[in-house]
């Protein structure tokens, strides 16, 4: 493997990665990681640019990554995998795929884990996907969603939902300035006390449904404050990273990066400052980026080496100046697995 960036919170390894996870310099990492958040090639049933297995080969090479993935966490440590949809080859037919090799990573009996909560990404901006099925043969709608799967060692894994509040909506606000509230009992059978509602915990709980744009327009999005700190999915064609590739001649960054703020939304409820965060498919680094900016140390692995220069862009971002944040020269070092 290569090392091939190095800042002063995390390192960039070059090669596949079960090898570099295999390696010395990681095995002395095993129990230490707290949070594993990557988005893997996703399970198409096409080859793409950026590299992915098709088929029963996918289902076996995933299922077999969470031994793996389980041994680097810590006791209460989380995996986060992103994970979108398959269509069969040439038919207006979802595929099976994803679902299998979710269930196959779980169940697999040497991992010891098990599923916590799902989540979902909703983006109208994306792309009609597939296009055959949506704008070409207009039989199918637009699969405008991304699952994110949460999965732990234990069933109590670390986590604090007060560090991802939403910001209150006006209605609550309203509610919380008046001090009082339509109590008593409720068509559900609940009985809302009179001072339920009236504590001002600084926000309200996160939802497992991240609504990036708008459904409504009468009504606000309202995603949690990890979100808000980071780009957006209409702000992204104009951030920093994206600038500063189009400056360098990159036509092409990572096509399937994870969006910045949903990354950062998971290292900070899953997360302490100083805990590492690894990212077994790195691409672009979004996962590093999000994990530094947070105080968290990161690590992060690629099987292409052409990602690492976009990686460096990210520790170029002026937000990371006031964390000291520096990006080392390129390791021209090789490591024995």
């Amino acid at each position: 493997m290569l090392l091939a960036q190095r800042t002063k919170s995390g390192r960039y390894y070059i090669g596949e990665s079960e090898a570099v996870l295999d390696s010395q310099a990681f095995r002395n990492l095993r129990g230490k990681v707290q949070l594993i958040l990557t988005s893997p090639p996703f399970p198409l049933n096409a080859k793409k640019s950026y590299g992915n297995m098709t088929g029963d080969k996918y289902l076996e090479w995933f299922a077999n990554l969470a031994p793996k993935f389980a041994e680097m966490l810590t006791d209460d440590g989380s995996i986060l995998i992103e994970m979108g949809n398959g269509w069969e080859p040439k038919r207006p037919v979802q595929s099976l795929l994803p679902l299998k090799s979710l269930m196959s990573f779980v169940e697999n009996e040497e991992a010891g884990l098990r599923l916590i909560q799902q989540f979902v990404c909703y983006n109208p901006s994306r792309l009609p996907s597939p296009a055959q099925w949506v704008t070409v043969n207009r039989m199918r709608a637009v699969d405008s969603f991304t699952n994110i799967w949460w999965i732990a060692k234990s069933d109590f894994p670390k986590a604090d939902n007060s560090k991802v509040l939403r910001p209150y909506s006006d209605s609550m606000l309203n509610l919380l300035k008046r001090g009082d509230f339509n109590a008593g009992k409720r068509p559900s059978g609940h009985n809302v006390s009179g001072a339920g509602f009236l504590r001002d915990c600084g926000g309200s709980i996160a939802h497992n449904f991240f609504e990036v744009e708008s459904m409504d327009s009468k009504r606000d999005v309202r995603l949690p404050d990890p979100f808000n700190a980071f780009s957006l999915s209409n702000s992204i064609s104009n951030d920093f990273f994206t600038r500063t590739c189009k400056e360098r001649g990159i036509k092409k960054p990572h096509p399937a990066r994870m969006q910045m703020g949903l990354a950062a939304f998971f290292v900070q409820y899953l997360t302490d400052r100083g805990d590492w965060v690894l990212d077994p498919f790195a691409g672009s680094n979004t996962t590093g980026y999000a994990a530094a900016r947070l105080g968290r140390k990161w690590l992060a692995i690629d099987a292409r080496e052409e990602y690492v220069e976009q990686s460096r862009i990210r520790f170029e971002d002026p937000a990371l100046k006031n964390l000291n944040e520096q990006s080392y020269e390129y390791q021209q070092t090789t490591h024995a697995n």
